[in-house]
């Protein structure tokens, strides 16, 4: 995991200022994971930046306000708790049966915002990692039509702030593992952590059921997240198909168009036998 997040520092991901971590209900053992890293990337690597972990008390029932602030004294982390009755809010505009998810987040990363001006901080660090950035690919072609994924480093809704996500080559198994080491006080969440037949849900048991049949695809498709071919694409506005003609020179990539592809059978038995969505 260690290795992950060095990798993903070390292409010019942190030199700036960093100033905010985020840590929202639920708090995951990512959220953990990532606060244990930065302090590590802070004692060891000399990279210069300001932390502090900010919360947000949904007022979600039985809610533990308790836990979080106790957890970041004892570790000697600065935080600041911010209170927003948001529960009330979902639950009056989202019927019974519905999901939460999209109404909860925009008024969550609202909040964010608002907070990150509030305290001085111009970068924020969320804690999704590498299985989170493939559900989010999938959710987006099969539900939303695009190939888009969920970038290590982007820009915020409003411009004004950077994004990171530092966990974005760490795998969900070795955060598992090290939430277990460090037996981090886990908060789930009550509202869409009650929600069974979510699509993100779902996707998610079909990446672990590709996994356990294939082992090594997650891996794969991750790495492909990471080597795009343009040409080889359907997007005019990536490629200028229209002005592209034969200038002599051979293209790495080259056109397969009429080749066999070099598949291992294991890869073409996951293609052709895989349901796309769990039973």
């Amino acid at each position: 995991m260690w290795r992950d997040v060095q990798r993903r520092f070390s292409r010019g991901q942190s030199r700036r200022r960093l100033s905010l971590i985020r840590k929202f209900v639920p708090i995951r053992k990512d959220s953990y994971a990532m606060l244990d890293v930065l302090r590590l990337l802070q004692q060891r690597n000399g990279h210069k930046f300001e932390l502090i972990a900010v919360n947000l008390d949904q007022k979600q029932p039985g809610f533990p306000a308790h836990v979080l602030p106790e957890y970041l004294t004892k570790v000697g982390v600065p935080f600041h708790i911010e209170t927003q009755d948001t529960y009330s809010v979902v639950k009056e505009h989202i019927p019974e049966g519905k999901t939460m998810c999209s109404l909860c987040s925009r008024l969550r990363r609202g909040i964010l915002y608002r907070v990150a001006d509030e305290l001085g901080c111009t970068k924020i660090a969320l804690g999704h990692h590498r299985d989170d950035m493939l559900q989010t690919f999938f959710l987006n072609m099969f539900f939303g039509g695009k190939l888009k994924g969920m970038p290590p480093k982007v820009q915020s809704d409003r411009g004004d702030h950077l994004i990171i996500r530092p966990l974005a080559y760490v795998a969900e198994d070795d955060l598992t593992r090290w939430a277990e080491v460090r037996n981090f006080p886990i908060i789930p969440c009550t509202l869409c952590g009650s929600q069974e037949n979510l699509q993100r849900k779902q996707i998610g048991q079909m990446l672990r059921d590709w996994q356990q049949l294939y082992p090594g695809r997650i891996e794969n498709m991750a790495v492909a997240l990471r080597n795009l071919v343009p040409s080889h694409f359907m997007d005019a506005r990536q490629f200028d198909f229209k002005g592209l003609v034969p200038n002599g020179v051979a293209d790495a990539d080259g056109d397969k168009a009429f080749d066999a592809e070099e598949l291992p059978a294991q890869a073409v038995g996951m293609l052709a036998g895989l349901p796309l969505m769990p039973r």
